[in-house]
Order: C-alpha cells, then structure tokens, then sequence
C-alpha cells in the first residue's frame, strides 16, 4: 500500500511500513522529484540526507568527509539530540549545510494526538532555532510514516513532509560495501539518499561515504540541499 508524502509541492510516494526501533528507519522507494533549494540547480544532481543526528561522534566525521568533497547535505535532526549538542547543529549550519526537522524523540508521527503532534515539531524547531537562527520548513516523519492526518497536521503548522528516493538501508549495518552499493545502484539525478549520522553505530556510514561521494563527483553529479 502507497502514501503520498509531500517534497515542497511535489508528491512522491512513500511504502508505508510498521514502527520500528528508533535507531531504524524503513526502505522507501519514490520516483525522482525536484527539490527546492537556495543553490543553483546542477544539471545533475543528488540531495544527500542525514537522520537522527547531532552525534557527538559521528557527525562531526560526516561533516569532514563533506568538506573534503566540497558537498554539501541537509540534517534531519531529532530535537532531544540538538538540545544535547546545540553545537553540532551550529557547526552543520555554519557549513552550509541544511539542518531540518525529524521530530522530538523519533515517536511515529501518525500515531500522536493533535496535542502531542504539535509539541514533537514545535520544540524540535525551538531547539533548531536556539541552535542556528533558523527555523525547518521541512519535516522527516521517523519511518516514513505518513497518513493523511500526518499531512494536513504538518501542512497546519508550515511545514513541507520530506522522505526520499534512495535508501542506503545504512542503519542495518550491512558493511561499507553493502552501502555504497544500495546508493550507487539506484541514484539517478533528482534522487534523495537516506543515511544516518545518528541513532547508533555509524562507522560503517562514514567508512561508506567517500567512496558514495568520490563515484558520485565522477559521474558529474552536483549537491542539493533541501529548505523546502
């Protein structure tokens, strides 16, 4: 069964799949869609995504490997974890990078009350603020999940939901070359990766991604990022 989940003004299609634990996030395919962004449009391009950062130990290794490539990404952060290190999110804004909302605590957002709904976006965007001086317009629902409920609630509060087009089905911890091969074998330009700075044990992301960006650079691709 398909969801529609809302990039900008552009839908795409979002495999709708059962909670799981936080440190997870479901396989979602979706056909290719154009992102809005501040930075000129390459003629190819990919829109590389991080979830359920700051981390103290891997997302500050992201964010080197980054700047060795000269790429730049958007973080979709869980606002318990902004408020732990509100200096990684400086830092990741401060590079030019595209920090944005992922909820309070990862909780699935279709099975929230109205009330609970509001407080999981608002204070993540409080901490966001706090940290950068700048508020998400662009919400991640934790597992994909969307519903009709979910749309019109984040559509109530100004925000645009985002999922993507590539899973790098990282947080499973399939080993480097598992990784790189999920991302190279199916991005094409317009495509949105999913991987993981946070949420647990990411070696295997950082060791994965100047491989994923180094092939991506050679194949002409240029770097988006997001803002909704």
């Amino acid at each position: 069964m398909l969801v529609s989940a809302v990039i900008g003004t552009v839908v795409v299609a979002a495999a709708k799949s059962p909670p799981q634990p936080v440190t997870s996030t479901p396989a979602v395919a979706a056909p290719a869609a154009p992102v809005p962004s501040k930075t000129p449009l390459p003629a190819k391009y990919v829109v590389l995504t991080f979830d359920d950062g700051p981390d103290l130990e891997y997302t500050p290794k992201v964010l080197d490997v980054l700047a060795r490539f000269d790429a730049k990404a958007t973080f979709f952060e869980v606002g318990q974890n902004v408020r732990k290190h509100p200096e990684l999110s400086k830092r990741i804004h401060a590079a030019g990078h595209s920090v944005q909302n992922h909820t309070w605590d990862h909780s699935d957002l279709r099975k929230l009350t109205p009330a609970k709904f509001q407080q999981e976006v608002a204070s993540t965007d409080q901490a966001i603020r706090t940290a950068t001086g700048s508020t998400p317009a662009c919400l991640r629902p934790p597992y994909g999940g969307v519903s009709a409920t979910v749309r019109q609630r984040a559509k109530a509060m100004g925000k645009d939901l985002v999922v993507w087009t590539v899973d790098s089905r990282d947080w499973t911890k399939p080993g480097t070359a598992a990784i790189v091969q999920r991302v190279l074998k199916n991005v094409h330009s317009g495509s949105v990766i999913l991987m993981h700075d946070g949420g647990g044990n990411r070696t295997e992301t950082v060791a994965a991604l100047p491989a994923i960006l180094k092939a991506l650079k050679a194949q002409g691709y240029g770097f988006r990022t997001l803002t909704c």
